[in-house]
């Protein structure tokens, strides 16, 4: 493992550390995709990164009947193909030993009892001081009776400084409107303190992601210059190359708007337009965080059809390979109505922002897997560089890669070398790989390690969830309203129909090509 560069500042310096004790994660849908992909390579990658504590356990929870050396095997083999980091098998061989699976039912009371039974003998066997962490990687009407079955066994307690933590991991979607939301963050703040819960959205355990603080407020060049007087607008990008594929049964109840606007660019959002908050503690963060949903002027009755647009993926091909049209996919109605793209104009009315547009797009089958914010700033009067209206010049644009390539690029105007005043746009790049010359952590594990240290900053708030909804859901209203049965298209393997480009078009504006 790597030493530490003492040259770098770390979180802990920055205010932010706390101490990562050792622990037990209980993970309910172990036997999963998610676990199996993301959870355990995340912890293996924490290892290697020197970050786990000294002990930690992990007990996978399962309807799969698997004992802990299959457990194990499968666990291994996820990490192999899918970690940042490759497998070293002397340390694999200490870390499995920390990986243990049980099987049982989430709506079975008995399950709870032996899961109890096992965590008790686990911490014995392994000298944990009993912090647990319970992680729900389960569908939303999995988790009352989960929560229900903690709190029955004795599993979950109040914070107490004389006890150990009790956390839990709550996964989305949290809901599928705002009464839904409601009602799961009833649930789980029944049987968990709000202090306990933490409401993952993986987005913002993105290294670009959480690197939006720092690029503002840690650098003088920016801040002065991020409001209505210097910015024209902002793009948020969120596109997925792949279809719907073995997701369609869920998607086919979701859709773009719930899947990826309530929770993914709506946090990103957040970042880009929130006000510098008075410290780095959680609560100060996420109160700046939702300060922003606050503002968002609502979209509603005719301002739907203004400001939003939906669309399906039609038969076309996405990087050499042919794709149906979304009502074609298995599994999918062919009279669906679910939208697998959106595009929105939106605005943060407050001081700051007043009549600066945000424009947010997500579609799947799209022409390639990326994810960008672009702030483009205010062209520069029309004399000297710019005085030819039929030529104008390029706009400044500050843009940050969130993925496949994480970095930031910033569009600056240089002089053509020759004798005439002869300008062009050039991009001053920053890539995360070519700098610190590893790949960047995965989000889960900077996640994962939050939670441990109960560092809540990046997580959801219950009140941020139910306002984020709550103006989700005037969208939702205006679209039932307006009945429509079928959507427009956009071939699969572009950037969209061609009504999200008049969306922005009629502002004398284009989306970006990433």
């Amino acid at each position: 493992m790597r030493e530490p560069d003492q040259s770098l500042t770390t979180y802990s310096e920055m205010g932010r550390g706390q101490t990562v004790e050792p622990c037990t994660l209980i993970i309910f849908g172990g036997s999963g995709d998610l676990a199996r992909r993301k959870l355990v390579p995340a912890l293996y990658n924490l290892l290697l990164d020197g970050l786990l504590p000294e002990r930690l356990a992990v007990l996978g929870i399962g309807r799969k009947p698997l004992s802990d050396a299959t457990f194990r095997t499968s666990s291994r083999e996820g990490v192999i193909a899918y970690s940042r980091q490759s497998l070293v098998q002397s340390l694999w061989d200490r870390f499995e030993q920390s990986l243990f699976y049980l099987s049982g039912g989430i709506d079975e009371a008995a399950t709870y009892d032996s899961i109890k039974k096992r965590v008790e003998q686990i911490e014995t066997e392994l000298k944990l001081p009993g912090h647990r962490i319970f992680y729900l990687a389960i569908p939303p009407d999995s988790i009352a009776p989960a929560c229900e079955g903690l709190r029955r066994a004795g599993l979950v307690h109040a914070p107490s400084e004389s006890k150990p933590f009790c956390r839990v991991i709550v996964e989305k979607p949290i809901g599928r409107d705002l009464a839904s939301a409601r009602e799961i963050n009833e649930t789980v703040g029944r049987v968990f303190d709000e202090s306990q819960i933490f409401r993952i959205d993986h987005y913002l355990g993105k290294e670009t992601v959480q690197n939006i603080m720092v690029l503002r407020f840690a650098n003088s060049i920016f801040e002065p210059l991020w409001n209505r007087k210097y910015i024209d607008h902002a793009q948020i990008t969120v596109s997925e190359a792949e279809g719907v594929g073995t997701r369609a049964t869920y998607y086919a109840e979701t859709g773009a708007l719930r899947d990826m606007v309530q929770n993914h660019l709506l946090q990103l959002l957040c970042l880009v337009a929130m006000e510098p908050p008075n410290s780095l503690d959680p609560d100060a963060v996420r109160n700046a965080r939702i300060d922003v949903l606050r503002c968002l002027r609502p979209i509603r009755g005719q301002d739907v059809q203004r400001f939003t647009v939906r669309a399906q993926y039609s038969h076309g091909t996405v990087q050499g390979v042919e794709v149906p049209g979304y009502r074609g996919e298995p599994g999918i109605k062919p009279d669906s109505t679910t939208e697998t793209y959106v595009a929105l104009k939106l605005f943060v009315e407050n001081w700051r922002w007043a009549g600066v547009p945000f424009y947010l797009r997500t579609g799947k089958a799209m022409v390639k897997r990326a994810s960008e914010i672009a702030v483009q700033f205010k062209e520069i009067p029309q004399v000297l560089f710019n005085a030819n209206p039929a030529m104008p010049q390029a706009p400044n644009v500050l843009a940050l890669r969130i993925q496949p390539e994480e970095g930031v690029s910033f569009r600056v105007i240089s002089k053509v070398p020759g004798a005439k005043a002869q300008t062009h746009p050039v991009e001053m790049n920053f890539k995360y790989g070519d700098v610190y010359g590893a790949p960047s952590p995965e989000a889960y594990e900077r996640l994962l390690l939050d939670v441990m240290a109960g560092d809540a900053s990046l997580f959801m708030r219950r009140d941020a969830v139910e306002c984020s909804w709550a103006w989700i859901t005037g969208i939702l209203n205006g679209w039932e309203a307006e009945g429509l049965k079928w959507l427009p298209e956009y071939a699969a393997g572009s950037w969209g129909p061609v009504e999200a480009d008049r969306l922005i078009q009629t502002d004398g504006r284009a989306w970006r090509t990433l």
